[in-house]
């Protein structure tokens, strides 16, 4: 079975002047099929576990094992690799490459991994079909809602068929019909394929629909919960 786990995850910045600790030993494990939600206040330090567990970030002391393989020693061109077969990431920010159309926004990734350019159209197709984008195919990020440049996110974050996605406060920038659009494709998508979320999120509205809620307070597991 696929699975993210943590243990003894600690994250210290400015250690040799005035010490900040984000997360302080920190055991956590994630199973495949999961719809997990990492909450707490601002400062608590969700954002810098899922970077750690997504290897963007380095943690201080602990390891991270994503599928029997431990991430935090691995230098970093094998992590990148690791990361385009593994992980999918939707940010905030949505980050799209602003001169590529939606399509070529989605199949960027499988581009980078030489797929064959009928595996990479097939799939781009299937993705714009499940977020609803089929007839936004050639547009480009300037020409999308803050809702559908974020559903560009997700499909182009599932285009390698990743076990897990890590999403980074991904409703932040979005109204209420958004993320409910957003979460429902998210959510449909956990319940058919089985595919992984693990949210960094303050949103009630992604916590609501979470199936385990995980809270940090003071970069410490102050409770872990399965909701649903």
């Amino acid at each position: 079975m696929k699975k993210i786990i943590t243990k003894g995850i600690t994250k210290i910045y400015n250690p040799d002047t005035i010490p900040v600790v984000a997360l302080d030993n920190v055991d956590l494990e994630i199973g495949q099929g999961e719809f997990t939600a990492i909450v707490g206040p601002s400062g608590s330090g969700k954002t810098t576990l899922l970077n750690i567990i997504g290897g963007l970030d380095k943690p201080t002391s602990g390891k991270v094992t994503i599928n029997g393989t431990e991430i935090t020693t691995m230098r970093d061109n094998k992590l990148i690799e690791f990361r385009k077969e593994n992980i999918g990431f939707v940010f905030q920010a949505y980050n799209l490459i602003p001169v590529l159309t939606a399509k070529e926004n989605i199949e960027f990734v499988m581009l980078l991994q030489n797929r064959p350019a009928a595996e990479r159209n097939a799939r781009t197709q299937e993705l714009l079909q499940a977020v609803g984008l089929m007839d936004k195919e050639n547009n480009r990020p300037a020409q999308l809602s803050g809702g559908q440049q974020q559903r560009v996110a997700v499909a182009r974050a599932l285009a390698p068929k990743p076990a897990f996605i890590l999403a980074d406060e991904p409703t932040a920038n979005l109204d209420s019909t958004s993320t409910a659009n957003l979460l429902d494709i998210m959510a449909r998508l956990n319940e058919e394929e089985g595919i992984t979320f693990v949210f960094s999120t303050h949103d009630q509205r992604v916590i609501d629909r979470a199936k385990r809620v995980v809270t940090l307070v003071d970069g410490k597991i102050d409770t872990d919960e399965i909701v649903r």
